[in-house]
């Protein structure tokens, strides 16, 4: 099947007029930004990792409010809780109170909100998609989606992930190459740092391996990265740190400042922000708790307990060493133009590019 084939088929599926995503980012999930991209023909996005229900709802309502109503919802598969160790613990805050504030022994006492109930909200929202990611939604939840006419894209960063989840049910198989940022879609947060493959490998993997389309996501900040992804068979293409210099992205401008001038050799997978490996700007606080000498960081969700007062010092101040800025290794690429603009560009440029 040739390229224009499979984009016009995923577009035709899913009510779109051109085959690009917006990735969900959790703490990045403007309802300006999704409504802009989908009012251009692609699809929002909400990264529901740290949303209430309620939350959640209302983004949603917010979206559809302002647009065509084409957008997915995204959720973290929870991992089993942490074992806490609190001499460790201790060293963490130790080190992090030189780039913050002093911290109590309870900061690291973070939950995420519940699962089952951020499930049901996704459910009431009658959004047409539903993300997954470290993991594959539960069985009787996939059921659910099925029976409501809605589709389920999980994201996978392996090979031996996209053949689990096209066995479970998933319609749609996100293939997440190592140069995107924010975390790493491992199911298993043990492998996720020794199993980082490429786009440009992984991607025409899952297409020979995979019945169901393959989106392409992790890198792709212009026209040639979207012509390159759908030539190597991908169906369609996810963007994040592309669209997040966008006006309604809405994030703090240090960091949109910041994304503009980061090499791609200025990022750095690490576990310092949340206890799960993620790709930022490799700050001078990445740096400094990358050393060999520093404290190993706690687990998830317990180091984003630990980090959440110098991150919230870090926003306040402007001070982009102390934030979390996530950012892919095609950041310089990305663009400060409105959303939906950025879209319909990339989209026209690509196919001229295409045979």
């Amino acid at each position: 099947m040739t390229w224009r084939k499979r984009s016009q088929a995923f577009c035709d599926r899913f009510g779109l007029s051109l085959p690009i995503l917006l990735a969900p980012m959790a703490g990045a999930s403007s309802p300006k930004l999704s409504a802009a991209v989908a009012n251009a023909g692609g699809l929002g996005a909400c990264g529901a990792l740290l949303m209430k229900p309620e939350e959640i709802r209302h983004w949603a309502d917010t979206v559809r409010s302002r647009s065509n109503g084409q957008f997915m919802l995204n959720l973290w598969v929870p991992d089993p809780a942490p074992r806490r160790d609190m001499e460790k613990e201790a060293a963490v805050r130790r080190f992090l109170e030189r780039f913050g504030p002093p911290l109590p022994e309870s900061a690291g006492d973070a939950s995420p909100p519940d699962f089952d109930a951020q499930c049901r909200a996704l459910l009431e929202t009658g959004a047409p998609v539903f993300s997954s990611v470290m993991g594959l939604f539960p069985p009787g939840f996939v059921q659910e989606i099925k029976r409501r006419g809605a589709a389920w894209f999980a994201v996978v960063s392996t090979l031996a992930e996209a053949l689990a989840a096209e066995a479970a049910g998933a319609d749609v198989v996100v293939a997440q190459g190592s140069e995107a940022g924010g975390h790493r879609a491992a199911f298993d947060p043990a492998e996720a740092e020794r199993r980082m493959v490429g786009l440009f490998s992984l991607l025409p993997a899952l297409v020979d391996a995979l019945s169901v389309p393959v989106v392409a996501t992790g890198g792709i900040a212009d026209a040639r990265g979207v012509a390159a992804a759908l030539t190597l068979g991908a169906s369609a293409v996810q963007i994040g740190t592309g669209f997040l210099r966008c006006p309604e992205a809405e994030i703090h401008p240090v960091w949109a400042e910041a994304i503009s001038r980061t090499r791609p050799e200025d990022t750095a997978v690490s576990r310092v922000f949340s206890g799960r490996p993620g790709r930022s700007i490799a700050t001078d606080y990445v740096l400094e708790a990358l050393r060999p000498d520093a404290p190993e960081p706690a687990p998830y969700p317990v180091q984003r307990g630990l980090t959440a007062a110098m991150r919230s010092a870090g926003t306040a101040e402007g001070n982009l060493a102390k934030m979390q800025a996530w950012a892919g290794q095609s950041a310089a690429l990305a663009s400060a133009e409105p959303a939906g603009e950025l879209t319909q560009r990339l989209w026209a440029e690509a196919q001229q590019l295409l045979p």
